[in-house]
């Protein structure tokens, strides 16, 4: 999903090459977005279901929720999501194979709480047409109690009995877990993390900043991850 100017099609088009080299058997390529020029043609551009949130009010995610509506395009299957900045370093094919309604990244921060990290979820389309259906009508109420999207999304699944993580080595944050410790960040390298399949960009930081090793007033210095050229790339 990309809409305004933060992005540009370049995030489309490497996440589209990272997918295609990192997942077996065939599969479609879809993004919502309201600007398509220079997204590569295997991607399909639909737009944006419309949220009509009141304008003014800070975004925090809550667009993500329209990737639930009842009839997504006529969008049919599995839907896996991933947020643009992520990188791709191993095969994601089991992402498709492990059962459950609806899967997560469990958050890292505070993992004591049920709160999902929305990078990387996976559904069936139109199966949660409910939570999108809820906050249309309650925003105002959920807005003043969940921060953003991920929050709201977690906590409604979860009262369904249907709220699953991956496996915990499988989204690795670079913030967390592959930028080494204080003080060696100074003179180590950040890594790549065992069993990490996809690596998220949280914060400050996207791939092209940890490449270069601008930490952009990160809580940790970093020095370059020169290997991220590897993986994010056309």
């Amino acid at each position: 999903m990309k809409w305004g100017t933060k992005y540009g099609p370049e995030y489309v088009n490497r996440l589209y090459a990272m997918v295609r080299r990192h997942l077996k058997g065939e599969f479609s390529f879809v993004c919502l977005t309201d600007r398509s020029e220079g997204i590569r043609p295997e991607v399909r551009c639909l737009p944006i279901p419309e949220l009509k949130l009141p304008a003014g009010i800070p975004e925090r995610g809550w667009t993500k929720l329209t990737t639930f509506e009842a009839d997504l395009h006529g969008l049919k299957g599995t839907a896996l999501f991933l947020d643009l900045d992520v990188v791709i370093v191993d095969d994601i094919t089991p992402f498709f194979e492990v059962p459950g309604e609806f899967l997560i990244i469990h958050d890292w921060k505070r993992p004591w709480r049920i709160t999902g990290n929305s990078s990387v979820y996976r559904f069936e389309l139109g199966a949660h047409a409910d939570v999108l259906a809820k906050f249309r009508v309650e925003h105002e109420a959920i807005r003043s109690k969940f921060r953003n999207e991920q929050a709201y999304l977690s906590d409604e699944i979860h009262q369904q009995g249907k709220l699953q993580y991956w496996d915990a080595s499988w989204c690795a944050s670079y913030k967390y877990h592959c930028i080494p410790s204080w003080p060696s960040s100074y003179w180590r390298d950040p890594i790549i993390p065992k069993g990490a399949r996809i690596l998220i960009f949280h914060g400050v930081m996207n791939p092209p900043d940890a490449l270069a090793g601008r930490d952009n007033g990160n809580w940790r210095h970093a020095r370059p991850a020169r290997w991220i050229a590897d993986h994010w790339r056309e």
